[in-house]
């Protein structure tokens, strides 16, 4: 089997089945274009380097070169630690039938992050509308056996709805063995389909 892509603004989505058969190993890559990343750094960039600019405008001349250095020295510790946690690539979901989902991170730095769950403990995964004072999105999350909190699967990104979907439907397949009993249209409020 190949690949599908859906692009909607800055995420694309990947859906790839690799080798053996369709239900050996499922994954689903989240990936946000270079040109909103580069924006982002570019943004982040010139807000750290603001400071040291408006320590020169507020300290008097004569401790000005020891604030001027330690404001480089600053504003160059937070742009690594910016750049240390920014994701890179994707997000993405691996789900193995048989055995479990992991759960993948990439960031820029060339680290990537990985959490593995046991097909045994999940009970279900859930389209979930978070809403806060200032947006509102779609978040694909699990219920964990014995677990309070639900654990999200993509935790630094927010892709539409439209691709979070398959990958709802493919884990509702692993974990359920073949049955997805819940169907888009009892899940989601009309028109949500096209966001």
């Amino acid at each position: 089997m190949g690949k599908s892509t859906i692009r909607r603004g800055r995420f694309t989505y990947v859906h790839d089945v690799n080798g053996g058969p369709p239900e050996a190993i499922d994954v689903h890559h989240i990936f946000v274009s270079n040109t909103w990343c580069g924006m982002s750094h570019l943004c982040t960039y010139a807000l750290l380097f603001a400071i040291p600019g408006f320590l020169l405008l507020h300290y008097p001349q004569d401790t000005l070169d020891a604030v001027t250095f330690w404001g480089f020295i600053f504003a160059g510790f937070l742009s690594w630690v910016s750049s240390r946690r920014q994701i890179k690539k994707a997000e993405s979901v691996i789900i193995f039938a048989a055995f479990g989902v992991q759960l993948e991170t990439m960031f820029k730095s060339g680290r990537t992050g990985r959490h593995f769950v046991p097909i045994s403990k999940i009970l279900k995964p859930v389209l979930v509308e978070c809403v806060t004072p200032f947006s509102c999105y779609w978040s694909l999350s699990l219920i964990i056996r014995g677990e309070e909190e639900l654990l999200p699967v993509f935790k630094g990104l927010y892709p539409p709805v439209k691709m979070l979907v398959p990958i709802w439907k493919a884990l509702c397949v692993a974990i359920a063995n073949g049955e997805c009993n819940l169907t888009l249209d009892d899940s989601l409020p009309s028109g949500e389909m096209g966001a």
